[in-house]
């Protein structure tokens, strides 16, 4: 970080200086996304930004004259001064904007800097408006009163055209002022693209004229589950939605940022909240509830019936009408089709349409095909482009679908191959409900795994295997912010920030010039306007150390030794193998999805630990992750084994514990193994029994159960 040390005592110095008894500071043109070429004149040259500064535009341009305002705005955030608008020109002591720049990218400007003089050229007006990000930013977040701007040339564009940030408000509702405050941030950051996902199991939340039961009922639960795989609830209702009106204002106040407000109205699937609202679109009837919960529900819309199509093709034709995006999300994932293969007019239709089972697809995806088909139909009749997560593809894609790509890359480079249009938003890189730091007991509680803000970093959008002609079709990139467990505004800023930064300089800046310790110097200064703007962001990355000195320690007998596993850990639960059980670390309390547990699937663990040299061993601990209702069940017996060769063991110890005959919520159980004497050894195996597969009691009754450990402590 020396730059930005540098930089940090080059402010001290200066402002401890005065110019006519009044303090200074000095732009940097350094930020974040990193502009594509920022040449500094070196000329003695500085712009000087004062109260009496003025800004131009020309008077027959009324996008500018919006973003004249919002620049005033941006600059009396950060300065306190309320800078004068005018569409006379001048050539002094003035911020100039214009939209004539010639360069093909439409988002592409040039920021010129000189003595007497800023001027703002876009090649759009869109441009125009990254250019005011740009200065915007270097403007030190806690300013003197003077600020000086070193004469520079900045020529900037952005390398993808997608620049989405995705918000689920099914699940938690969020008011308008923080929507708006949501899509301000994506504009700091020169994101594009604002997904609005409106609909799910959990809540309606766009006012529908046509079928007004879907807010009246649709978009309030009875209460709301606590936790992960629990049945606790709090005990509280909670509903909202957004009427039209609130809509509208919403996608202006966006379009003044140059942001495109794409709608999400999730089918097949993620449909409880319009079943209960109207029963008779379901296969069943009902009766349904809107979900209080989370997960994939059986209960779909009922590809069968009529009525549905007719309720859809109302409902698109009012959100096309509210949202002049090109597209329209129509959601299409993680549909079940059970109910479908139940229901006698969905197999009426499938065989209507001859539709049989195929080595590739399966009957029920080949109906949610048909089903997607219909949609992108109704929905180009209205003048739009669906877009669908990656489960669209199965049973062939719709014509003219853009696919949102979430489960990998994959299903992204199929559509691509195939000449659709795609959008990247794998979940392994771009989901921010998973944690941003490994001491996750001492972070915001959320859904599980671990996502830092150097792997966020590290993604690329664009697949390497992907056949050059079809490269055009990688749109760009998306991150997506589910909420289920983020019940306040002020959380979700928290997940999304910094991990957006580091997303919008993936689509932004060319990727050679990508470098990630540059870009946390450079982060720092953005941290410091985020707070001054009261967005909670977190600071993990500028406190990190290798030692992670917040979680649990501790010391025993097999710390660091050499470990084998007579079985793998399942592939979602390696993270770094066999040495996880003796790193001298506790499991966290709060996920075991974050790499300090490693998990086996339908095996038992058994390791040998190779203790070095002849060791007393008294005890063995170990604790295990029980979820239940996640498939995680403790061992059935814990079996101590100690051997001279590595080779030849002799059991010296059995606990066996009983059988789970029902559900439980999720907790850590401790496993504490006392021997009858103490022995001595160099190699001792650890057999902890799995649950193999899960008992006749569990709803999933067959499918095999995880033993998920942690810490092997010897003593």
């Amino acid at each position: 970080m020396l730059r930005l040390l540098y930089f940090t005592l080059l402010i001290i110095v200066i402002t401890g200086c005065s110019r006519s008894n009044r303090s200074f500071s000095v732009a940097d043109y350094q930020v974040i996304p990193l502009p594509q070429k920022v040449e500094m004149q070196n000329n003695g040259e500085t712009f000087t930004l004062t109260r009496s500064t003025q800004i131009i535009y020309p008077a027959d341009n009324d996008k500018l004259h919006t973003a004249a305002v919002l620049l005033s705005e941006y600059i009396y955030q950060i300065t306190g001064y309320h800078l004068e608008i005018s569409t006379a020109y001048q050539t002094e002591d003035c911020i100039v904007l214009n939209a004539n720049f010639d360069n093909a990218n439409k988002e592409s400007y040039r920021l010129i800097i000189g003595n007497s003089m800023i001027s703002i050229n876009g090649s759009t007006e869109a441009g125009t408006f990254y250019g005011i990000q740009t200065l915007r930013k270097s403007i030190p977040a806690y300013s003197a009163d003077i600020i000086d701007f070193p004469a520079a040339e900045i020529t900037d564009y952005p390398i993808y055209s997608h620049r989405g940030v995705h918000l689920d408000v099914a699940r938690h509702f969020y008011p308008v002022d923080f929507i708006k405050k949501y899509i301000d941030v994506i504009a700091l950051c020169n994101m594009n693209v604002f997904h609005w996902h409106l609909t799910d199991d959990q809540g309606w939340r766009i006012e529908i004229e046509k079928y007004p039961e879907l807010t009246r009922i649709g978009s309030q639960r009875k209460h709301t589950n606590i936790g992960r795989h629990t049945d606790q609830n709090d005990n509280t209702p909670h509903g909202g939605f957004y009427t039209q009106q609130q809509i509208r204002e919403i996608v202006n106040y966006a379009k003044a940022r140059h942001i495109e407000v794409i709608p999400e109205i999730d089918i097949p699937g993620h449909t409880l909240s319009a079943l209960t609202s109207y029963p008779q679109l379901g296969c069943t009837g009902g009766p349904y509830e809107v979900a209080c919960g989370w997960g994939i529900f059986e209960d779909v819309l009922c590809a069968g019936n009529e009525e549905v199509f007719v309720f859809l093709e109302d409902v698109f034709k009012e959100v096309s009408d509210l949202f002049p995006s090109r597209y329209i999300h129509i959601g299409g994932d993680e549909c079940l089709k059970n109910k479908w293969m139940e229901c006698p007019r969905c197999q009426a239709k499938v065989k209507e349409l001859g539709i049989r089972e195929t080595k590739e697809h399966s009957v029920g995806e080949q109906l949610q095909s048909y089903f997607i088909a219909r949609v992108e139909k109704m929905i180009r009749e209205n003048g739009k482009t669906i877009i669908g997560w990656d489960e669209i593809i199965e049973g062939g894609i719709a014509p003219n679908a853009t696919i949102m790509s979430w489960r990998g890359m994959e299903g992204g480079v199929h559509a691509a191959e195939k000449g659709h249009d795609v959008i990247m938003a794998p979940e392994e890189y771009v989901y921010l409900d998973y944690y941003q730091s490994p001491d996750v007991d001492n972070e915001p509680f959320t859904y599980g795994w671990l996502t830092e803000l150097d792997k966020v970093y590290s993604f690329d959008p664009m697949p390497a295997e992907l056949s050059e002609d079809k490269k055009k079709h990688i749109l760009g990139a998306q991150l997506n912010v589910w909420t289920e467990y983020m019940p306040t505004s002020d959380h979700v800023e928290y997940m999304l920030l910094p991990r957006m930064c580091a997303l919008a300089e993936t689509v932004w800046t060319n990727p050679v010039e990508k470098d990630f310790n540059y870009f946390v110097e450079r982060l720092y200064k953005l941290s410091l306007l985020l707070d001054r703007l009261q967005y909670k962001n977190s600071k993990y990355i500028f406190n990190v150390s290798e030692d992670n000195p917040s979680q649990e320690k501790i010391s025993h007998k097999a710390v660091n030794k050499p470990i084998t596993l007579a079985y793998e850990p399942h592939e979602r639960y390696t993270f770094d193998g066999a040495s996880t059980l003796v790193d001298g670390k506790k499991g966290a309390r709060s996920s075991y999805r974050t790499g300090t547990w490693i998990g086996f699937l339908g095996t038992d663990c058994e390791a040998v630990i190779d203790l070095e040299d002849v060791t007393e061993v008294s005890s063995v601990h170990m604790d295990t992750y029980v979820n239940t209702r996640g498939n995680l069940f403790d061992p059935v017996h814990i079996k101590v084994l100690v051997s001279d060769d590595g080779t030849n063991f002799k059991e010296v110890h059995t606990e066996n514990y009983g059988h789970r005959t029902e559900h439980c919520n999720p907790y850590i159980e401790s496993k504490a193994v006392k021997l009858q004497e103490a022995v001595k050894t160099r190699f001792i195996k650890i057999i902890a029994g799995a649950v193999k597969t899960l008992p006749e009691w569990h709803e999933k009754k067959g499918e095999k159960a995880y033993l998920m450990i942690d810490e092997i402590i010897v003593r």
